[in-house]
């Protein structure tokens, strides 16, 4: 499959994303069994994209980031990217704890973190998984709100990454249930005022160019 999607696009196909979202708690959609990331059968596919130079994706909830760690250390030399920056949970047995599960996602960036073959991706956070009331709202969230909801998750990201391992994405059309467009973008710029231009260039650009090693 990874040899026929080079041989369509060889200059464009340059990693998967492939979904191992499990959560026992049954409030969110599992995509997976639990436990897929140290699987013998996985593992072997995944080797294959060491051997192609091909970067993963990792689609996982914000309790399985530990299981990430393993992973990354088993293939040191593949890039992986963690989406929506490690999905912390709001619904379920997570509603109304959100001090409590920034503890528990803050302990578990800083540990992916250690593994310098992994990126975080900054966003993602307007799905209904993350427990905001924006999907249901008359009023969508300006861009200042949700920039104050955002800032404490993409200071802690790039306080443990570093800007140059950090890469906003918009996450639509999923996100467009909750934010337009423009808001989410808006509220990245108005979330990285204190920081450099080198390291909003990163952010913005130069990470993701790296990172999915695009050629202009």
């Amino acid at each position: 499959m990874l040899e026929a999607h080079l041989a369509a696009s060889p200059s464009r196909f340059r990693g998967i994303r492939h979904s191992t979202t499990w959560d026992a708690s049954g409030a969110v959609r599992n995509e997976a069994p639990p436990g897929m990331l140290a699987d013998g059968e996985f593992r072997r596919g995944f080797a294959w994209l060491k051997k192609f130079n091909l970067s993963f994706d990792a689609w996982l909830y914000h309790p399985q980031l530990p299981e990430l760690i393993d992973l990354a250390r088993a293939f040191p030399d593949v890039t992986i990217i963690v989406n929506h920056i490690g999905a912390p949970l709001g619904v379920g047995p997570y509603a109304g704890k959100r001090d409590e599960v920034f503890q528990v996602w803050r302990r578990g960036i800083a540990a992916i973190a250690a593994c310098p073959n992994i990126s975080v991706k900054l966003g993602g956070v307007g799905s209904v998984r993350s427990g905001y009331d924006w999907h249901q709202r008359a009023n969508k969230p300006s861009s200042e709100e949700l920039a104050r909801v955002l800032q404490p998750y993409i200071e802690t990201c790039i306080e443990n990454f570093g800007a140059d391992r950090c890469l906003f994405e918009s996450n639509f059309p999923v996100e467009k249930l909750s934010n337009s467009y423009v808001t989410v973008w808006n509220a990245f710029k108005r979330s990285t005022q204190g920081y450099s231009a080198a390291e909003r260039a990163a952010l913005f650009h130069d990470t993701a160019r790296r990172v999915y090693r695009i050629q202009r």
